[in-house]
């Protein structure tokens, strides 16, 4: 189960809560209304310059052979 946010329209209070994916609504822990699923801010980065040399930035397909034996 994803982590979600949710903002009440009432207090404003934001809480993060496990649910199942697909939940729209949660009970606010403040004060009792129905608080609304918002989108979180991502925390993936990629940084440094490894992450270009493995070709994920590449437009060319990779051409690497898999050692033999590997399946």
């Amino acid at each position: 189960m994803p982590i979600y946010t949710f903002v009440c329209k009432e207090c404003g209070n934001e809480q993060d809560e496990l649910v199942p994916v697909g939940t729209e609504s949660f009970k606010c822990s403040e004060c009792g209304c129905v608080s609304k699923k918002t989108m979180s801010l991502c925390s993936f980065v990629l940084k440094g310059t490894g992450w270009a040399r493995d070709g994920y930035g590449s437009k060319k397909a990779s051409t690497k052979k898999s050692p033999r034996g590997a399946v």
